[in-house]
C-alpha cells in the first residue's frame, strides 16, 4: 500500500457549521405545504404528539449515528460504518442507496425553488416543452431551477467552507422567519382556530406516517465528519441536538398555523403557511415573506443533500468501489470535484421533469434512506460485538437496547413503504428504485472487474486511512479520544 494514493478532504467546519448543516438539511420545503394538513388530520395536539413520537423514534436511529460518527469520522458515513460492521457487499448496497436518497431529494429541490419564486414573483411562461403528470413544463421555468442548482454546485465546488458559510446564513434567515411567523400568529391569530385540538387515533397515525420524511437530513453529519475541525466527542451531541431542534421547529410551525387562520383558509390554500399568515396579518406581503423564509429552507436542504451525496460518491470512488475519478479532490479547493459536477448536473436538469413528477423521486428516495438507517443500526450492533475495543469518543449507554430499537424503527419505516404497508410506494416509484438498483449492479460489476487486483487491505486503507484502518497503523489513543480536534 506504500504507493497507494488516498486523497483527503479539508477540515474546515466549526460547531455552528455542523449544526447548520444538519438542521438546515432537515428543514426544507415540506413544512410550508404540509403544516396545515397535519393540523387538519390530527388536530394541534395530535400533530404535536405525532412529531414528538417521531422525534423519539429518530433519536434511537440518531444515537447509533452519534456513536459511530466520532468513532469513524470519515467521508461516506453509512458506507464506512457498514463496511466496518458488515463487509464489502452490504457496504456497497448501503452507500448506493443513501446516494439515491440524497440525489433524489436534491433533484426535487429545484422545482420546489421555482415554485416558491413563482409565488412571490410570477415567472413568465414561455418555451413550452411538454406535460408530465399534468404539469406543463416551460423553458423559462426550467432555467430558473437550473440557475439555483448551478449556484449551489459552484459554492460546493469552491470547498466545504464556502458551502458552510452559505448554509449558516440561510439557516439563520430561516429561523428568523419562523420566529416572526410564530409571534405574528400569536398576536393576531385566534385560539378558536385551534379547535378541535385532537381528531382521534386515525388522524394521529396519518400524521405519524409523514413524520419520518421530515427528519431526514441529520444523517448528512457523518458524510462531512472528515471535514469537521471540532473535538470528536462534540459530534454526537450536535447530531442529537439537531434532531431535537428540528422537532421543536415543526411543533412551533404547527402551533403557528393553527393560530393563524381557521380551517377553511388552511385547507383551501395553495401554500397553507403563506396563505394563513397573510390572512392573520391581513396583508398578502406576509404570505410572500413566509415564502422567502421557505426558500431559505429549500436552499439549506438542497445544499445539505448535495454535500451528502457528493461525500458518499467521493468515498466510494476513493475506495475504488466506483471509478476513481470520484475519489479525487480539487488541488486548490480540496473538494470532491467529479462528484460535485455529477450531482450538480443532475440538479440542474431535474426541473425538466416538472414539479409533479419529481415527487416520485422524493418518495422513492425515502426508501433508500430507511435502508441505510437499517444497515447502520445493524452495523452498530455488530461493531459492539466484533470491535468492543474500538475507540468510541461517545459511547451510547444501553447499546444493545438502543441498537435493537433502532433496527425496529428502521424496520417499521421500511414496512411503511412496502406494498403491504400503509404508505406503499407507487408502481412508478418502485420502478425508480429498481432502476437505481439495476444501475448499481452494473457499476458494482464494472468496479469489481476494473479493480480486481485491489486487495482487502488496500480497500481497508482507502476507506479508513492509516488512523482508523484495522490493518494499518493507528494514532495514539489520546488523539482519538475526542479531547482534541483531528
Amino acid at each position: 500500500m506504500a504507493n497507494t494514493e488516498r486523497q483527503e478532504l479539508k477540515r474546515a467546519m466549526s460547531n455552528k457549521d455542523v449544526l447548520a448543516l444538519a438542521f438546515g438539511t432537515m428543514i426544507g420545503w415540506g413544512w410550508i405545504m404540509l403544516a396545515g394538513e397535519w393540523v387538519a388530520l390530527a388536530g394541534i395536539l395530535g400533530a404535536i404528539l405525532a412529531f414528538a413520537v417521531g422525534a423519539v423514534l429518530c433519536i434511537f436511529v440518531g444515537l447509533t449515528y452519534a456513536e459511530l460518527t466520532p468513532a469513524l469520522p470519515l467521508a461516506g458515513g453509512e458506507l464506512v460504518f457498514s463496511y466496518r460492521g458488515l463487509g464489502y457487499i452490504p457496504s456497497w448496497i448501503t452507500g448506493w442507496m443513501i446516494t439515491f436518497a440524497y440525489v433524489g431529494v436534491a433533484a426535487w429541490e429545484g422545482p420546489a425553488f421555482v415554485t416558491a419564486i413563482d409565488y412571490v414573483l410570477e415567472i413568465p411562461r414561455f418555451g413550452y416543452l411538454w406535460t408530465i403528470a399534468d404539469f406543463d413544463v416551460y423553458i423559462s421555468w426550467v432555467l430558473v431551477g437550473a440557475a439555483g442548482g448551478f449556484i449551489l454546485a459552484i459554492l460546493n465546488y469552491r470547498g466545504i467552507k464556502s458551502a458552510s458559510i452559505f448554509q449558516t446564513f440561510a439557516t439563520i434567515a430561516l429561523g428568523i422567519g419562523g420566529i416572526v411567523f410564530f409571534f405574528g400568529s400569536l398576536a393576531n391569530g385566534d385560539f378558536q382556530n385551534m379547535l378541535p385540538a385532537f381528531t382521534g387515533p386515525q388522524g394521529l397515525v396519518a400524521v405519524i406516517l409523514m413524520v419520518p420524511a421530515m427528519f431526514v437530513g441529520f444523517d448528512v453529519i457523518p458524510q462531512a465528519a472528515e471535514e469537521m475541525n471540532i473535538p470528536l466527542n462534540k459530534i454526537a451531541k450536535i447530531l442529537i441536538f439537531s434532531i431535537c431542534l428540528a422537532a421543536a421547529w415543526y411543533i412551533l410551525m404547527i402551533v403557528s398555523i393553527a393560530l393563524a387562520a381557521p380551517s377553511a383558509i388552511r385547507d383551501g390554500a395553495s401554500i397553507p403557511v403563506a396563505d394563513s399568515f397573510a390572512f392573520a396579518m391581513n396583508n398578502p406581503i406576509f404570505g410572500k415573506f413566509m415564502i422567502i423564509t421557505a426558500m431559505c429552507g429549500i436552499l439549506t436542504s438542497w445544499n445539505g443533500f448535495i454535500v451528502g451525496a457528493t461525500r458518499v460518491l467521493f468515498s466510494m470512488g476513493r475506495a475504488k468501489m466506483l471509478p476513481i475519478i470520484f475519489g479525487k479532490v480539487h488541488p486548490k479547493f480540496e473538494s470532491p470535484t467529479a462528484a460535485i459536477i455529477l450531482v450538480g448536473a443532475i440538479t440542474c436538469v431535474s426541473p425538466l421533469m416538472g414539479k409533479s413528477a419529481l415527487v416520485w423521486f422524493v418518495d422513492a428516495s425515502a426508501f433508500g434512506t430507511v435502508v441505510a438507517y437499517f444497515m447502520v443500526a445493524l452495523s452498530f450492533l455488530f461493531l459492539r460485538v466484533n470491535e468492543p475495543d474500538l475507540a468510541r469518543p461517545y459511547k451510547v449507554k444501553g447499546g444493545p437496547f438502543v441498537g435493537g430499537m433502532a433496527i425496529l424503527v428502521a424496520g417499521f419505516f421500511l414496512y411503511l413503504y412496502l406494498p403491504i404497508g400503509p404508505g406503499a410506494l407507487l408502481p412508478v416509484e418502485w420502478a425508480l428504485v429498481l432502476g437505481w438498483v439495476f444501475l448499481g449492479v452494473i457499476f458494482f460489476i464494472t468496479a469489481k472487474l476494473k479493480y480486481k487486483d485491489v486487495t482487502p487491505e488496500e480497500t481497508e486503507f482507502l476507506l479508513f486511512g492509516k488512523d482508523y484502518a484495522r490493518t494499518g497503523s493507528r494514532l495514539p489513543q489520546k488523539r482519538r479520544s475526542g479531547s482534541n480536534v483531528h
